[in-house]
């Protein structure tokens, strides 16, 4: 399922597509591998353990390349042998189906 998710591509919100909530955000977050947290049903974040400050800026950068080529920007929070990602959808302050999408490349990384 998350091989699914991977292979798609994150889609530019025009601000009118309803935020994710109850069985179908349940549904979308039971895709991703790993330990992804869905915080409020607002955000999805996870934390990647690294075992220097150089291993973990490495994956922060393959983060940003990949958020580039989708069009669709996590928060990143990088400090020595952790990355801590955050997502949601800003114009619509909340999840869509991008959030996953990206989600699920960034654990492809990993």
């Amino acid at each position: 399922m998350k091989a699914e998710l991977a292979s798609k591509k994150c889609v530019p919100c025009d601000g009118d597509t309803p935020p994710l909530n109850g069985e179908e955000l349940r549904r979308m977050a039971a895709q991703l591998d790993g330990n992804w947290k869905v915080i409020g049903e607002e955000r999805l974040e996870k934390q990647f353990k690294f075992p220097d400050f150089r291993q973990a800026l490495h994956f922060t950068n393959r983060i940003g390349v990949v958020a580039e080529q989708q069009g669709h920007h996590p928060d990143i929070y990088l400090t020595y042998g952790e990355v801590r990602v955050q997502l949601w959808t800003h114009r619509v302050s909340g999840l869509t189906e991008s959030d996953f999408i990206l989600a699920a490349k960034i654990d492809d990384l990993d």
